[in-house]
C-alpha cells in the first residue's frame, strides 16, 4: 500500500492553494491530505502560540492531523513555507517521511537582512490588525511576470486569500521562518527519494538555492516549469500535477520500510 501525499501550502495562504493538483494526484491512486498550517485557514492558533514561534510547532501539528487520520507514513510536499515545515518533519520524525518534494522553496537559513525583514513585517502586520499593505508588496513577487501578464485571475485570487489571511497568523510564521535552521544537513540524512520542483520565474527561491539541495539528498530529481514564479501550484497546476505524480511513481516502485 502506497504512502498518502502531504501537501503543505506557502505562506501567507492556505490549503486552497493546492485545489488544482489534488485532483489529478487522487487520480493516480494516493490519498492526498492538505492541511492548513497553524494560523491560516480553519486552522487557529493556540492560545500560548506566542510561547513558540518555530517551525517545529508547524511540523507537531501537521503530523497531530496525521495521527488523527491514521497515516503513518507520507510523501511531504511542502511549497516555500510548506517546504520549511517538511525539512522540520525531516528533524522531527524521519521516519514519517517516505519521500519529499520541495517546491519553489530553500534549504538554507535566512541572513540577517531577511531575518530582520521577517520579523518587521511581523510587527507591521500586528500594528495594523490587516494584510493590505502585506499584500500589496508580497504579490509582484509571490507570481511570475508571464502570471502577471496572463494569469489575471490567478493574481485576484491570490490577492484575496492574502487578504483573508489572518495577521496574528501572518506574524507567528514570520517569527518562526525568521528562526529556522539550516536544513542541508538533514536532506542529506535522507536515505529516500526526493523531488525540487522550481518555477523559472521565481523571484524569491533563486535557483541556486536549488541545485543545493538537489545536491544534498542522496536521490534527488530536478524539475523546472516554465513561465511560473514562486507559486508553481497555482501558476501552472498541470505541469506540477504531473511532476508530482511522476515522482510518486517513483517512490511506489522502491521498497519500503514501515
Amino acid at each position: 500500500m502506497a504512502p498518502a501525499v502531504v501537501l503543505l501550502h506557502a505562506f501567507p495562504l492556505d490549503k486552497r492553494l493546492w485545489d488544482d493538483v489534488v485532483g489529478p494526484v487522487a487520480e493516480a491512486g494516493w490519498d492526498v491530505v492538505v492541511p492548513d498550517l497553524l494560523g491560516f485557514g480553519e486552522s487557529r492558533l493556540p492560545e500560548d502560540y506566542d510561547d513558540e514561534p518555530t517551525l517545529a510547532r508547524h511540523a507537531r501539528s501537521v503530523l497531530g492531523i496525521l495521527d488523527r487520520v491514521g497515516v503513518a507514513n507520507a510523501v511531504f510536499c511542502g511549497i516555500s513555507l510548506g517546504g520549511y515545515v517538511a525539512m522540520e518533519i525531516v528533524r522531527q520524525d524521519p521516519s514519517r517521511v517516505a519521500g519529499i518534494a520541495l517546491v519553489d522553496t530553500k534549504a538554507t537559513a535566512d541572513a540577517d537582512e531577511a531575518r530582520a525583514n521577517r520579523l518587521r513585517v511581523a510587527e507591521q502586520v500586528t500594528e495594523a490588525g490587516s494584510t493590505e499593505a502585506l499584500a500589496r508588496a508580497m504579490l509582484p513577487n509571490l507570481l511570475g511576470p508571464t502570471t502577471h501578464a496572463e494569469r489575471p485571475a490567478v493574481v485576484d485570487r491570490v490577492r484575496s486569500w492574502i487578504l483573508e489571511a489572518d495577521p496574528a497568523g501572518v506574524a507567528f510564521a514570520q517569527r518562526s521562518m525568521a528562526v529556522r535552521p539550516d536544513s542541508l544537513a538533514d536532506l542529506a540524512s535522507l536515505a529516500v527519494p526526493g523531488l525540487v520542483l522550481w518555477g523559472t520565474e521565481d523571484a524569491l527561491s533563486s535557483r541556486a538555492e536549488q541545485d543545493l539541495m538537489v545536491d544534498a539528498m542522496r536521490d534527488a530529481r530536478f524539475v523546472e516549469v516554465a513561465g511560473a514564479g514562486h507559486l508553481v501550484c497555482i501558476e501552472d497546476p498541470g505541469a506540477t500535477a504531473s511532476a508530482l505524480v511522476s515522482f510518486l511513481r517513483d517512490v511506489e516502485r522502491l521498497p519500503r520500510h514501515v
